[in-house]
């Protein structure tokens, strides 16, 4: 069944929703007074994460191709680390008219909405915030299985690549900040809300120093709510963080019955 989509300018997409944002795009938030929040999660190369998440193989190689091979204690790991506009209500750029007041600058993630970043993610209408009427008439979005818009791909693609791109300059942003605890992943999210000063300072630190030459050295640890994961993933060479600083935050993934 062919997917169309014609947005209703509800401002709904654009409310209540931390928006993920280029290493650059991060930059231009924070120099405008946006706040961000850090999202981290972590999976380790031989044990509980990845593969108890029964992911493919394509789905895998996604996950660690934008994701960053560290030390968690002794043990292998990749850390994932997302930059987002910190949005509760309304995004402060959206006008009263639910216009966009930078539409023309407007973020990456924002330009291929309603489309998924992730390959491994299929768009759902039901998924969405847009009302029913959204999905009724407009140009095709995906046609026969396969997604139409050339240009929207294109989007996507760059998306997909500066997430690859960012990530060794993100982990030193988060080292100039005192961040180097991540949830597992599956398991939650690890958020930090830095103010847009010290943000900004730390990427001037960074724009100085030399990019990361072994990832290695960088170490990380986790954050299991749960103790008897936490307990198998120590026996793993894990470093399991006992608490979570005071700036930061845990959001679980896990279904409450």
């Amino acid at each position: 069944m062919d997917t169309r989509f014609s947005c209703t300018g509800c401002g709904k997409c654009c409310s209540d929703h931390h928006v993920p944002l280029t290493l650059s795009e991060a930059r231009h938030w924070a120099e405008d007074g946006g706040q961000l929040i850090v999202l981290l999660e972590a999976f380790l190369e031989n044990g509980p994460g990845l593969h108890s998440l029964n992911l493919s193989h394509a789905q895998q190689e996604h996950a660690r191709r934008r994701s960053l091979p560290v030390l968690c204690g002794s043990a292998p790991a990749y850390v994932s680390i997302t930059f987002a506009a910190y949005n509760v209500g309304p995004c402060r750029n959206l006008n009263a008219d639910n216009r966009c007041g930078i539409y023309a600058e407007r973020p990456l993630v924002c330009r291929i909405y309603p489309m998924e970043i992730n390959p491994h993610i299929p768009l759902r209408p039901d998924m969405k915030d847009c009302p029913t009427e959204a999905w009724a008439t407009g140009s095709a979005l995906i046609a026969g299985g396969h997604l139409v818009d050339a240009p929207l791909a294109a989007l996507i693609e760059q998306s997909r690549q500066a997430d690859r791109d960012d990530i060794a300059a993100k982990a030193q942003v988060c080292a100039q900040l005192g961040i180097h605890t991540a949830a597992l992943k599956g398991d939650g999210f690890t958020t930090y809300l830095p103010p847009p000063a010290a943000f900004l300072a730390a990427l001037r630190e960074v724009d100085t120093m030399p990019m990361l030459t072994n990832n290695l050295l960088t170490r990380w640890d986790l954050h299991v709510p749960d103790e008897d994961l936490a307990r198998r993933l120590a026996e793993t060479g894990a470093m399991i963080a006992a608490i979570l600083a005071d700036d930061a935050m845990f959001i679980s993934l896990r279904r409450v019955a």
